[in-house]
């Protein structure tokens, strides 16, 4: 089900994030694929801490994410795993899909050596919250950003 995800599949990975009403706002789904998706990809390829994953079924692709290995100093040198990037394709949704996709990617990181899973949400998103929460994962931080 869960999968390493691969340039072939690039076009329905942007395809996800757009399908919403925030990543309808900042990707770009249409073909040929912007070439910064494409950098983008060889360099998440080149890199062993990260795993750009998808989520198949009977040969359709209906999910995906982002998970970083990051080493750290605090909490006695723990590593992390750091979730971006999820969806699920509408059809999908409420299936246990993503569930079934936080799950994989926890047990992933756990067998990388993290100590720590961690994600963002847009504060818009409260069905994701409840989401999030129902999976364990906890409010304990405030997050920020600085667009460059």
């Amino acid at each position: 089900m869960m999968r390493r995800a691969t340039r072939a599949d690039l076009p329905a990975i942007v395809a996800l994030l757009a399908d919403d009403t925030l990543g309808a706002g900042r990707e770009d789904a249409s073909l040929p694929l912007n070439a910064a998706y494409l950098s983008a990809f060889e360099a998440i390829e080149r890199d062993e801490n990260q795993f750009l994953a998808v989520a198949e079924q009977d040969g359709a692709l209906l999910g995906c994410l982002h998970l970083t290995f990051l080493p750290g100093i605090s909490r006695l040198g723990a590593w992390r795993g750091q979730v971006e990037s999820v969806r699920v394709a509408a059809a999908a949704r409420g299936s246990g899909l993503g569930r079934r996709m936080l799950e994989w990617a926890a047990e992933t990181a756990r067998a990388r050596g993290c100590t720590l899973v961690q994600l963002t949400t847009d504060k818009t998103r409260p069905e994701a919250h409840r989401f999030y929460e129902s999976l364990g994962y906890q409010p304990t931080h405030i997050g920020y950003k600085l667009p460059l």
